[in-house]
């Protein structure tokens, strides 16, 4: 059983907005409205630390989030928080729907054809709009990665526990 991540990302700062320290925030939850009115507390996660931090308010404006931070008072304090990850522990995660997992879990996960071929490792997930777009990794230096989209057409099935993706290689894929 591989390991799973302890946070999980509920969306991504974009920018700082205004002068009194909010942040525009890119939701990556199923809910946003729902998840981020229920905010308390939170993780900033950047690559090189993580803060816990007291939400003071929420508010959104088009598809963003708009938050306010007790400890973080003024656009100085965040702005070298852009491009970081809000992040909320796993116990205080929202409830998963059939056929849903949480972005973390399938970062890392092997990706293996339906026929049984090792086709890489899965690197990121793109948010397009229609559906969710994965970026694969393949093993060696001179393979290019490939994005697979997210549907059931192409998704078989998806093993969190044991890290593996299968997937159906649709004509033109790679």
């Amino acid at each position: 059983m591989r390991k799973r991540a302890e946070l999980l990302s509920v969306g991504q700062i974009t920018s700082t907005h205004g002068l009194k320290g909010e942040v525009k925030v890119f939701p990556t939850t199923n809910d946003p409205q729902k998840r981020f009115r229920e905010l308390k507390e939170v993780v900033i996660k950047t690559p090189r630390e993580e803060i816990t931090v007291n939400v003071r308010s929420v508010r959104f404006s088009k598809n963003l989030a708009l938050l306010k931070f007790d400890e973080l008072d003024g656009i100085d304090a965040v702005e070298r928080y852009k491009g970081a990850y809000i992040c909320v522990p796993r116990d205080d995660a929202q409830a998963l729907g059939p056929d849903e997992y949480y972005e973390a879990d399938l970062i890392g996960m092997e990706i293996v054809s339906d026929e049984g071929e090792h086709l890489g490792v899965l690197s990121r997930v793109l948010h397009t709009g229609a559906n969710d777009v994965y970026e694969v990794e393949p093993e060696g230096e001179d393979k290019k990665s490939f994005l697979i989209p997210a549907i059931k057409d192409c998704i078989k099935g998806v093993d969190v526990e044991n890290g593996v993706m299968t997937i159906h290689v649709m004509e033109g894929l790679l």
